[in-house]
């Protein structure tokens, strides 16, 4: 580890290289309020296979600040990544890796003229080009309410930004920080509190770097800053030929995920990553990053396409929201499971459609294919703990690790507690429970040990929330299986690893024609099921509804999504007045008893 002072017009830079000479240069930009130091776990793990370079930006850490407290336009910043590269002999194309702030330097670094020529690759790390940025705006706008609520989100979390920018306000803001910062941020962001910042600097460190702001934001596209220096970057279409991979850390407070996705469809080599942590990603996972670093230069540098580059290349195609994903739907032969799987292949996933019913399993697969969809049927019973642990073995390692899970599989029982038979209790426990504890456990796992998060789903139901005396079995699992999920969420979430329970109410699907009556006749049962099975069709709530719901929980993290107007309604009174919940159930005991007691006598057999 050499240190090393570079000359940049006025202002002197604290370089530190790691590594070897003769090995391909990574070179890592930090953000505001940080130094290079903030790289330190990254560059050590990095600098066994590249030589690297970290360097304080003017005004942080060992460098010194310019005279003009504005003079961190861009322009400015890409003079003094250029004096870097020529001071560390740089003399073949380098891998730039930026983060924050220096994620902005480094689009315009590999987008703008100036050091064209010098770049193999760009990581970028939660820091945006402000012309894919205005771009994403214009095209949210245009789209719809969603797009519009998006970029009020977005707007949400950037109001720290006019506070900076605003004179004495920033100046004040930024005495907070060495508390606020140190203590507050990046501990709530999953990092180690081991300081970034040589001591002392990080007061002086946020005050300078407020230029940053002042200089690059506000101003009309393209005109210099004060003193003839341009601080917003030229015009374009933020297009690149340089290979780039965002590494979108999706509970970042800072840049939503719309927001950091920007470059799609713009950049055309671009590779996309989720990491399952904060802003400051590289602190509170430096393995992950480096990992991801090294295969990306690696196979920049002539080595072979991972299949985790496989699937970021893939992850970076405009409009599929879950491509290159593995996405594995357990009960997916019908109703809820199929339209679940085709939803995630329609929006890019790869899905391993699983059920016991294998005819089943292929009819969903033929229709994913025939949609240009990519699916793989697996015969298995959720039921059977044996056939669990080899589905998910041949899960592994066929295909890799699954991002996300959707714990389908279920089955419906009905009629009173008194004459439910220890084997129809038996059964439906395992497969409802058991099913969905063997599914979230052992790909739960897998996703542990891969350490690049996920999401599981349990698919719930209205029952979970409403005691019905026509359904103690199938409402005892349902509840059971949503109080997993509320405690499997709060243990997976140090992971990354979202964990959803999904509860709708009355859907058509084939299960209305599939639930038996216990204590009945063979015909009463029939007819009940029958008259059932009328009636969910009468209300008209298809599987689709139910499989956009899933998407949406995956897609936002949410911890109990009810589906459907009953199950809304059934999760309120629920919370808000239990004694209400059971009067509900008496007046529905009654009307149902009618029913029951009116089919069961027309059914019973005549007396000898």
């Amino acid at each position: 580890m050499r240190d090393q002072r570079v000359r940049s017009g006025g202002i002197d830079l604290a370089v530190r290289v790691r590594g070897e000479g003769d090995r391909p240069t990574v070179v890592l930009v930090h953000g505001y309020p940080d130094t290079g130091a903030m790289w330190d776990d990254v560059a050590e793990r990095l600098a066994a296979r590249f030589r690297v370079v970290a360097y304080d930006v003017r005004g942080a850490g060992g460098s010194s600040a310019p005279s003009d407290p504005l003079d961190y336009g861009l322009d400015a910043l890409m003079g003094d990544l250029e004096a870097v590269l020529d001071g560390v002999g740089a003399d073949e194309p380098v891998h730039l890796v930026g983060h924050d702030w220096g994620s902005v330097q480094g689009w315009e670094a590999v987008i703008g003229e100036r050091l064209r020529g010098r770049f193999a690759s760009f990581t970028s790390i939660s820091g945006p080009d402000r012309r894919h940025l205005a771009r994403w705006v214009r095209t949210a706008v245009r789209s719809g309410p969603r797009g519009v609520r998006e970029v009020l989100a977005q707007a949400r979390r950037s109001v720290y930004m006019p506070v900076l920018m605003a004179p004495r306000v920033g100046e004040a803001a930024a005495r907070l920080l060495p508390a606020g910062f140190a203590r507050g941020l990046r501990l709530r962001e999953g990092a180690e509190p081991r300081p970034g910042h040589p001591a002392g600097t990080l007061a002086r460190d946020a005050r300078n770097g407020l230029g940053l702001y002042r200089a690059n934001m506000g101003r009309r596209r393209g005109a210099p800053a004060e003193g003839g220096r341009r601080g917003a970057p030229a015009e374009g279409d933020g297009r690149t030929d340089v290979p780039v991979q965002l590494i979108v850390p999706i509970k970042d407070r800072y840049g939503s995920q719309p927001l950091l996705l920007s470059p799609r469809g713009v950049v055309p080599n671009l590779y996309v990553r989720r990491a399952p942590a904060g802003h400051w990603v590289a602190r509170s996972h430096p393995d992950l990053v480096a990992r991801w670093i090294t295969e990306f230069v690696e196979h920049v540098e002539g080595g072979p396409e991972t299949p985790g580059l496989a699937h970021a290349r893939a992850a970076a195609e405009p409009g599929k929201e879950f491509g290159g994903d593995l996405v594995v739907v357990t009960g997916a032969g019908s109703g809820i499971g199929r339209a679940t799987a085709s939803a995630f292949a329609e929006a890019g996933a790869r899905v391993v459609v699983a059920d016991i019913d294998e005819g089943g399993a292929k009819r969903t697969v033929d229709e994913i294919g025939a949609a240009g969809g990519e699916a793989h049927v697996y015969r298995v019973d959720v039921a059977d703990a044996e056939a669990m642990e080899q589905f998910a073995d041949y899960v592994k390692g066929t295909w890799g690790v699954p991002d996300v899970v959707v714990n389908n599989a279920g089955i419906a029982l009905a009629g009173s507690l008194l004459d439910t038979p220890e084997e129809d209790w038996a059964r439906i426990r395992s497969i409802n429970i058991d099913g969905m504890y063997r599914g979230s456990r052992l790909f739960g796992r897998q996703m542990v040990e891969r350490g690049e998060g996920g999401h599981i789903v349990v698919l719930s139901s209205l029952a979970a929330f409403t005691p019905s005396p026509e359904l103690p079995a199938y409402g005892a699992t349902k509840a059971a299986v949503l109080q997993l999920a509320e405690c499997f969420r709060l243990d997976m979430e140090r992971y990354g690893i979202g964990v959803t329970a999904v509860c709708p109410g009355a859907v058509d699907t084939p299960i209305k024609r599939q639930t038996r009556f216990v204590g009945l006749a063979p015909a009463a049962d029939a007819e009940l099921r029958e008259k059932m099975a009328r009636a969910i069709e009468r209300r008209g709530f298809p599987p689709e509804k139910v499989a956009r719901a899933i998407l949406r929980a995956v897609r936002q993290d949410a911890a109990v999504v009810p589906v459907a107007v009953e199950a809304h309604v059934a999760r309120t009174i629920a919370r808000l007045s239990p004694g209400a919940t059971r009067s509900l159930a008496r007046l529905g005991r009654r009307a149902g008893d009618r029913i029951f007691t009116d089919v069961r006598d027309r059914h019973a057999a005549p007396p000898r």
